[in-house]
């Protein structure tokens, strides 16, 4: 497969922990290079990793929460050019699964945002989320 980049990027209210936030993006990210920008309201979380090890660990969450047919879909909709763009929720990326869901309507404390580019997204999606039958 082409080259892959991963951004991700995630706000960090007052009232979180940095330290948990971190946390998160590491149980969805490897490979990961984590850094913290300043904000509107306060910091945010900025992570970038390249290759299908960073992606490992989605996939692995995809197949062991039993959501590959539900997660493909929403990829599948999330393809733009060669960009795949969605969000996770923070606190379920917290507790080691994963959740899809809208910018901020079903993310309490804001969504994690990923943008993967890639010459074949399609072929990725196939990748990370595979058929279940």
């Amino acid at each position: 497969m082409e080259q892959v980049i991963v951004y991700v990027e995630t706000e960090i209210n007052p009232t979180e922990d940095e330290a948990k936030v971190k946390f998160a993006i590491n149980n969805i990210l490897g490979n990961s290079a984590i850094s913290i920008e300043p904000a509107q309201k306060s910091n945010k979380l900025v992570a970038k990793a390249e290759g299908l090890d960073a992606l490992i660990k989605l996939r692995t969450s995809l197949r062991n929460d039993r959501i590959r047919d539900a997660a493909r879909k929403v990829l599948f909709r999330a393809i733009r050019g060669n960009k795949i763009l969605f969000c996770l929720n923070k606190q379920v990326a917290f507790a080691g699964h994963v959740s899809f869901c809208e910018e901020n309507a079903e993310s309490p404390l804001g969504p994690i945002t990923f943008t993967i580019e890639t010459g074949q997204p399609q072929r990725l999606v196939e990748w990370l989320a595979e058929k279940t039958v």
